[in-house]
């Protein structure tokens, strides 16, 4: 038999690989995907742009044209509908009661039909409240018709079964409870009349019952209106500016001291587990709790007036953190976030030692390299990978820093991004312009991590 006639066995995929990383799968597409669109459309999509505009008080009638949000319309009517039940108590509806009555009118002729009940008077209910049977009431003017009108259907503008007199007995078979619909008329986005029905919950009307506007709408679009918000916002560019401060600040001072005490660490010198002990109570202190030691710290009768007044170098104690004293709330978070998020740099910077040859050093140390020279010209470019990730991840905490501000500063004086975000979302009850501020972050901190890695390269990399 030759090669050629010899069946060939189908390769057997290995479905492992894909059976492991499944659940990461699944925890990055519903714990960050999914959060992180839902937050950019937020940013950009406006769920209450438009009122869609009924040719007749129906829901299910066509739409004959939108009306943007805080436009000025003309109420030229308004009639009831039914609502579902679990939609009667939403927010700015307006509704009206009608009475299924029956009743004799002027002839001894029996009626029965639709009232409002403006035209009821209620005489009898039963024990849970439900009405029974009342009195047409009467009506006031000399112009007015003493007849009131029983239609057949719940609506003005359905058609009239009969004429009731005041004072006429009526059993009450049914009640219905109806929204209140507006024939409206307004312009669209681009100027163009615009005449149909729309329902009471969208509509803001004026003292004169004339006049109105739309309140919300119930038709979304793209819009850039929350990120010009943001923009346009007083705290926007005293945030930012914050931000990038303590940036600058924060990250150069972390990543030298992060350096020193991993290399301290990777010396091995006696009782260097100590050191790395020291070295990491911060990382078992929460961001608040880090606020508001280092506000006991700075605060008028804080430790640091303590110590000057006990050294003789101020005569009374001085406020620090407070809006005349801006600097010093700088100088404050400065320290509180270096002593803080320090030791998270020296753990990624130490398991980054920690893979550098000891063979690689003796040789440096051996063709004359002092320890400037071993840091610079062998540590430093065999770190860039350990580089890259701790800047990447110092970088994201510091445009994050949120609780350290709110505790030295209350985040008035001294505000940062992720404060007007919390601002806009707690405060202002804005989460379209929150969500605008997180989308600016997000866009910040990718900026930058591709700044890192395109900068701070390895050789392989830079072959490649």
């Amino acid at each position: 038999m030759s090669l050629s006639e010899i069946p060939k066995r189908r390769k057997k995929r290995n479905w492992a690989p894909y059976i492991l990383i499944m659940p990461a799968l699944l925890y990055l597409a519903l714990f960050f995907a999914w959060p992180m669109a839902r937050g950019l459309v937020l940013a950009v999509w406006d769920d209450e742009a438009l009122l869609s505009i009924h040719a007749e008080a129906q829901r299910d009638s066509a739409v004959v044209g939108h009306i943007p949000q805080n436009a000025h319309l003309d109420i030229l009517d308004q009639q009831g509908n039914f609502v579902p039940e679990e939609e009667l108590n939403l927010e700015n509806m307006l509704t009206e009661t009608w009475f299924r009555v029956k009743g004799e009118d002027a002839e001894g002729n029996t009626i029965e039909g639709w009232a409002p009940d403006s035209r009821i008077r209620v005489r009898e209910e039963a024990e849970d409240g439900t009405p029974l049977a009342g009195t047409v009431r009467t009506k006031l003017g000399t112009k007015a018709d003493p007849l009131t009108s029983v239609y057949a259907e719940p609506n003005k503008h359905s058609q009239v079964v009969g004429k009731l007199e005041a004072r006429t007995r009526v059993e009450i078979v049914d009640v219905a409870l109806l929204e209140v619909w507006y024939r409206v008329r307004g312009e669209n986005e681009k100027g163009e009349p615009v005449e149909g029905w729309a329902q009471s919950r969208y509509i803001q009307v004026f003292g004169d019952e004339s006049r109105g506007r739309v309140d919300r709408g119930n038709t979304g679009q793209l819009t850039t209106k929350f990120i010009d918000k943001m923009i346009h916002d007083r705290f926007f560019l005293p945030a930012l500016r914050n931000t990038l401060l303590l940036m600058v600040i924060i990250i150069p001072t972390q990543f030298v001291l992060a350096i020193i005490m991993a290399l301290v660490i990777q010396a091995r010198l006696k009782g260097n587990t100590i050191f790395l002990y020291i070295f990491a109570i911060p990382l078992g202190v929460s961001d608040l709790a880090v606020g508001i030691l280092w506000f006991s710290v700075f605060t008028q009768n804080g430790l640091l007036n303590s110590i000057l007044q006990y050294l003789g170098l101020i005569s009374h104690p001085s406020p620090y953190l407070t809006a005349e004293t801006r600097h010093w709330i700088i100088i404050a978070i400065w320290l509180a976030e270096v002593w803080r998020a320090t030791s998270i740099v020296m753990v990624i910077v130490v398991s980054g030692l920690q893979a550098i040859s000891d063979e690689v050093l003796e040789a440096a140390e051996l063709f004359g390299a002092n320890l400037w020279q071993r840091i610079r010209h062998v540590i430093l470019p065999l770190l860039k990978p350990s580089l890259q990730v701790a800047l990447i991840l110092r970088t994201i905490l510091a445009l994050q820093v949120f609780a350290v501000v709110i505790a030295l500063s209350g985040g008035d004086v001294v505000t940062v991004l992720a404060n007007e975000t919390f601002r806009q979302y707690s405060d202002f009850r804005n989460p379209n312009v929150a969500a605008a501020y997180a989308g600016f972050i997000l866009l910040l901190s990718m900026i930058s991590a591709i700044i890192y890695l395109r900068t701070i390269r390895t050789q392989e990399e830079l072959a490649a």
